[in-house]
């Protein structure tokens, strides 16, 4: 693995992307935390999947974390959905979780594959808080989490089996994303996205799209722009999997719990309006 250390200068290159930094810096919101406490998987991304209502039930006093509970294998399973679509990865093949957060992910790739995992994100926090998570597992060896660009990682031309986005697509340029994982992936690696992006049908962004670019300081992105940017790329989809109405009870799950964070309104809106969809898309590089 390369050991070259870039600089905040090198790595953060405008202000938007500082700005973008200086968000994941300073995040500490429940929803990432609490969840991940329940079993040191800490993830940044939705979930899937039906809820079980008797988490609603029962005793008051542990409502809450039978719901956080809950949540956290919602989102569990959305990871795992991701991971399968990675193709045949051995334990001496490479793979790249590009804007690792603090890292659940990456941890749940080498857990199944055994093999060497690069988190990538421009947040130092999040680095640090997944190199140690990474050292407290005893993965280290193979499991490295880098303050990079997604945009450039200097990593090695054609050294990855695969890699993806997992939530993190809407921060920046979709062609010069797509030509980054191209660059990176072996001839037939795999790229894989799950990303929430609005709806070209109806004509652009609704209300409560805005309010989730708002919300994030991102810039959700139509659904047709993936495939263009993925067919001037040479990344060709094998498989697309629309998970919007799997993702609704998660926020419907989310909302009644205490570490909403108002965002819940807008993406259920949008969901359910069919302004916004939330997509799985797997692509194969030729």
């Amino acid at each position: 693995m390369t050991t070259t250390m870039p600089s905040s200068d090198n790595v953060l290159r405008t202000d938007y992307q500082k700005s973008v930094a200086a968000y994941w810096n300073a995040e500490k919101d429940p929803v990432n935390i609490r969840l991940g406490e329940v079993d040191g998987f800490f993830h940044h991304h939705y979930g899937i999947g039906d809820y079980d209502p008797s988490v609603l039930q029962g005793p008051e006093e542990a409502r809450e974390a039978r719901i956080i509970e809950e949540l956290h294998r919602l989102e569990s399973a959305q990871a795992q959905v991701l991971i399968d679509h990675l193709g045949d990865i051995r334990p001496e093949d490479r793979i790249q979780d590009t804007g690792s957060g603090r890292g659940g992910t990456s941890f749940m790739a080498n857990q199944r594959f055994g093999c060497y995992v690069d988190g990538v994100s421009i947040s130092q926090q999040q680095v640090d808080f997944s190199n140690e998570q990474a050292r407290d597992r005893g993965v280290d060896d193979k499991v490295r989490f880098h303050f990079r660009n997604m945009l450039d990682t200097g990593f090695e031309t054609g050294s990855m089996r695969a890699s993806w986005n997992n939530e993190s697509t809407m921060y920046v340029d979709l062609y010069e994303l797509f030509s980054e994982h191209a660059r990176l992936l072996r001839y037939g690696g795999r790229y894989v996205t799950i990303t929430g992006c609005y709806n070209d049908v109806t004509g652009g962004r609704s209300k409560a799209v805005s309010r989730i670019d708002e919300h994030y300081t991102c810039n959700v992105h139509p659904r047709s722009a993936y495939f263009k940017a993925m067919a001037a790329n040479n990344l060709v989809p094998i498989s697309v999997v629309d998970l919007t109405a799997d993702t609704i009870p998660y926020w419907e799950l989310r909302a009644q719990s205490s570490v909403a964070t108002g965002v819940e309104d807008p993406f259920l809106t949008a969901y359910k309006e069919g302004s916004f969809h939330y997509l799985l898309i797997a692509a194969d590089k030729v």
